[in-house]
């Protein structure tokens, strides 16, 4: 049986087209996948993320057992500031990759996959009763009673402030960071992050108030030309800028320093878990690399699990594709992925074989998509 959001009833009378996605009946698209892209691109799209888990880690030691359990620097984070972080194995793969927000001085909220909650939950408890805290320590899986949803593109801005009132205003919060704020007697947190490589906002509340949220900021968006969009329009958006996914970039095998994201790993913050295997890796060189790509020819769209190799002919498998689409943005296919380290760079020609038959692409440097020059 599938898991429906609060929204499920809102995406049927909005003629969505619904697939299973990690357990979830979620819309995939409402107009077309293109429509959708492009509108985020241009205006504004919501998102129903309500399939997301949530978290809340609290308690006087909270800081220092998400550093042990966490990649990234807990330390760095100020009070309403967020961060990209992953959750790692003592071998190096990915439990999962999440953001975590400081909301009190003791009281964080960690936002993770949908496909992940209940093996997170599981992994984090395990790590619990692992560590040593010497104080209070409080996990709590509060997914269950919450909701969220994600509006993004460069016109939210404009109207954000019409349905949320706080001590700021939401739009004048900057990147990462997390405010608590009230739509009438609704109380949400939102956020200044996304998954789209547009500027944008993500919304969390109570499940039973997330529908109300919905609406009104469809209809303060209306104006501004909001749609609603699915999960087509996610993944082709977050694949132009080169964002991951569990379970296709990253999985319980492959870490950050395969999938290039060394940067949220803080090697000099102490011991935290897999910080040993990640840095064999590092420094001896991990077997894959991941590289992102654009098509040189017109051909079939590049799909993950496509074989990638070094020749048009003959020549060696090198590789496996893991993300691949029809970019709309750019107008030619587009993808990430995993390859011989001897053959990765920029600027190299490559090839993916469909139906017997091989493409060219060239591999490029993150984003694929730049706003300013791809606009121009």
């Amino acid at each position: 049986m599938l898991k429906r959001t609060p929204l499920f009833e809102a995406h049927w009378e909005l003629g969505g087209k619904l697939i299973e996605f990690g357990g979830w009946e979620m819309p995939v698209q409402y107009t077309s996948i293109i429509d959708e892209h492009t509108t985020v691109r241009k205006a504004a799209g919501i998102f129903d993320i309500s399939h997301m888990g949530e978290i809340v880690v609290s308690g006087a030691c909270a800081e220092a057992f998400l550093n042990h359990l966490l990649t990234n620097d807990a330390r760095k984070l100020s009070l309403g500031q967020g961060q990209y972080t992953l959750m790692c194995s003592e071998t190096g793969g990915t439990v999962d990759d999440l953001y975590v927000y400081r909301l009190d001085s003791q009281e964080y909220l960690l936002i993770v996959n949908a496909s992940r909650i209940d093996a997170d939950v599981a992994w984090i408890q395990e790590a619990e009763e692992a560590f040593d805290p010497g104080d209070t320590l409080k996990i709590e899986n509060v997914s269950d009673r919450t909701g969220a949803v994600a509006v993004q593109g460069p016109a939210v801005a404009h109207f954000i402030d019409a349905v949320f009132r706080g001590t700021t205003r939401a739009s004048q919060l900057t990147k990462n960071q997390i405010g608590t704020f009230r739509m009438g007697s609704i109380e949400a947190r939102v956020s200044r992050t996304g998954y789209t490589g547009e500027d944008g906002f993500e919304v969390v509340a109570c499940s039973e108030d997330i529908l109300k949220i919905w609406n009104a900021l469809i209809e303060a968006g209306r104006p501004h030309g909001i749609k609603p969009a699915g999960l087509g329009a996610r993944d082709t958006l977050r694949t132009e800028v080169c964002y991951p996914l569990y379970g296709h970039e990253l999985d319980e095998e492959t870490g950050p320093v395969e999938a290039g994201l060394g940067f949220f790993v803080a090697y000099d913050k102490g011991d935290f878990i897999g910080r040993a295997a990640l840095l064999r890796k590092k420094e001896s060189g991990a077997s894959r690399k991941l590289v992102a790509f654009k098509s040189l020819e017109k051909s079939a769209p590049p799909r993950p699990g496509y074989t990638v190799w070094n020749q048009r002919d003959g020549g060696e498998q090198i590789g496996t594709i893991c993300s691949g689409t029809l970019s709309p943005s750019l107008g030619i296919g587009i993808g990430m992925a995993y390859i011989r380290p001897g053959d990765a760079g920029i600027d190299k020609t490559l090839y993916f074989e469909v139906r017997g038959r091989r493409s060219p692409v060239l591999t490029a440097k993150k984003p694929l998509y730049r706003k300013q020059v791809d606009q121009s």
